[in-house]
């Protein structure tokens, strides 16, 4: 079968021939199977992996999401078997309650069919499902009452005759069968499988709140009583790496977990609250945030003009855009793509989000007096071709990141601006001399992430008199255009939307632009000029990306920095 899956793939485009050569002598070195390799690399979708394993063994393909399991088949395997071997039932064959379908993600998982056969006392008829959904749909069947019965283990433990202090109990933890730390644990694995930002778990009165930050939202997904709370926070603390007798003061931790074959960092943060420690967890999968560029978002002109900027030997590329709007992701990627062995670059981060392979990474640290603009000084002397500042945040870092571009020196940053046009006058705020800020900038890039639609229940319809208006879409249109708008189903947990999408407003700095920027033009009057000269405001990329039925008019809206949005959709009324 790897012979096989390699030679389809290498068919139908999915891989190179270099790199079916290289699987080919790792999957026989490491005794994997290509399809681990596969996943464990990135190098091809799951979903197409899974139709090519689907089509070469002759099992019929299923999605667990399109599908309701009953009650009766979902007691029929304890969820900690289904974990262990990835797999899950999830019908009877047809009329035959004596044969079960049982989705696996690899046709080879002989021993999960064993495990199902046995324990349900039943004929399996295997499926192809990706692991994704194998895992959510556990998740989905079974993550509350094995929360639950996490809860009810630790209880029942508090009430014992001798307990143990709860230092003692998690420090020394192999801690692996311990009730808050399968607690802890299957929190994160969850709000991995449900594709969450950040787990938030704070104190109430009377209750825990759990909320998961699903596409930019927050989400409840969980309650649990109030006497948890310091069980699940010194867990925390103790693999993030925190002080667990600290609980007056603000700490900052991280650590490393494998959910599903997939490494992800968590960056911690705890805080003080009036009714006890609230605790927010960062996930960040580092495979994640170096993407090809194709796959960021950019319409075909703007990714033209963004291959243009990182051609330029030298000058400032700035990337805008409030907190959570995908700048990092982006800055990697245009690493990833300068990245040669011709070239040395370095970078200042704080901190080091993802490592790149061939570039050198700084973390700063102001302790140690490694601010970014003492790193600079001292890379500036390490012969760099391409600098990347994780953010420009002072004068300081401003005038050196300026100095070194105009030095021969390409420079990657980012600003906290609304705006291409207003980063212009956040850098003269900055106290950089407009003439200097016009000789070094090569560049502006504001983004901002918009939820997508999710392509399973997506619903169309003709827009409304005053939406057509703000699509400026002629009144004689109406009839044939349609615009989407979210429904909610199983795959997307009922909201209606399945991942995030860049929108991008890219300035190319041209000769008439540095002319208005050295005469210390108004941010308007510098986003008119670019306007003309055929710049797309995040306005009318969202525009054409609600047009495409790839998201909603209320999300353009959320994200457009034009006040001209009719009444009706700022007040969220009903567009039926």
């Amino acid at each position: 079968m790897n012979e096989k899956l390699l030679n389809y793939l290498l068919g139908k485009g999915y891989i190179t021939k270099e790199q079916a050569d290289s699987l080919r002598e790792e999957y026989r070195s490491a005794r994997k199977s290509v399809r681990d390799l596969l996943m464990e690399k990135g190098l091809v979708p799951e979903e197409a992996i899974v139709d090519a394993l689907s089509e070469l063994s002759r099992l019929p393909r299923v999605k667990l999401y399109e599908i309701t399991i009953p009650p009766e088949v979902r007691r029929l395997v304890p969820p900690d078997l289904l974990r262990a071997n990835m797999v899950i039932p999830f019908d009877f064959d047809g009329d035959d309650t004596g044969t079960l379908r049982v989705a696996l993600c690899d046709p080879m998982n002989l021993k999960g069919r064993d495990v199902v056969a046995i324990t349900s006392k039943l004929r399996v008829r295997p499926y192809l499902a990706t692991s994704a959904d194998i895992m959510r749909t556990i998740d989905r069947y079974y993550g509350t009452q094995e929360m639950q019965a996490a809860v009810e283990q630790f209880s029942v433990a508090q009430m014992g005759d001798t307990p143990r202090s709860l230092e003692d109990e998690l420090a020394q933890a192999d801690v692996n069968s311990s009730p808050v730390v399968m607690l802890v644990n299957s929190l994160v694995e969850q709000a991995v499988r449900q594709r969450a930002s950040d787990i938030h778990i704070e104190p109430e009165a009377d209750q825990i709140r759990v909320r998961f930050r699903v596409d930019g939202v927050l989400y409840r997904r969980a309650t649990y009583e109030l006497n948890l709370l310091g069980a699940i926070i010194t867990r925390v603390k103790i693999i993030s790496s925190m002080d667990i007798s600290e609980k007056r003061k603000p700490q900052d931790g991280s650590f490393s977990i494998t959910v599903d074959r997939m490494e992800y960092d968590v960056r911690v943060s705890t805080v003080p609250t009036a009714y006890g420690e609230k605790c927010v967890m960062r996930l960040t999968q580092k495979r994640a945030l170096n993407r090809d560029k194709e796959s960021l978002g950019l319409s075909g002109s703007d990714l033209v003009i963004f291959d243009k900027l990182l051609e330029k030997p030298n000058g400032i590329v700035l990337v805008t855009g409030p907190t959570g709007s995908g700048k990092s992701t982006t800055l990697y990627t245009a690493l990833s793509g300068l990245n040669q062995e011709t070239v040395n670059i370095v970078t200042v981060e704080d901190p080091v989000e993802a490592h790149i392979d061939g570039i050198n990474q700084i973390q700063v640290n102001p302790r140690a007096d490694m601010t970014f603009a003492t790193v600079l000084r001292s890379i500036l002397r390490q012969d760099p071709d391409i600098i990347m500042i994780g953010e420009i945040r002072d004068t300081e870092t401003a005038a050196i990141a300026v100095q070194a571009s105009i030095t021969g020196h390409l420079v990657l940053s980012t600003l906290h601006t609304n705006d291409t046009a207003s980063s212009v006058t956040r850098l003269l705020d900055m106290g950089v001399e407009s003439y200097l800020i016009a000789d070094a900038t090569v560049g502006i890039i504001a983004q901002r992430l918009v939820r997508r639609l999710c392509p399973n229940c997506k619903h169309a319809r003709h827009p409304h008199p005053h939406e057509a208006d703000y699509l400026d879409i002629p009144e004689d249109q109406i009839e044939n255009t349609n615009i989407w708008e979210p429904v909610g189903c199983p795959r997307c947990s009922g909201t209606g939307y399945f991942d995030r999408i860049a929108v991008y407003e890219i300035m190319d700095i041209t000769p008439p632009l540095r002319s208005l920027i050295s005469r210390k033009a108004s941010a308007d009057e510098i986003r008119a000029l670019a306007v003309r000269e055929g710049m797309h405001t995040l306005k009318a990329s969202a525009r054409e990306l609600v047009l495409a039925g790839t998201t909603t008019i209320s999300e353009m809206q959320r994200i457009s920095m034009e006040d001209d949005m009719p009444e009706a959709i700022h007040s969220g009324e009903s567009m039926a």
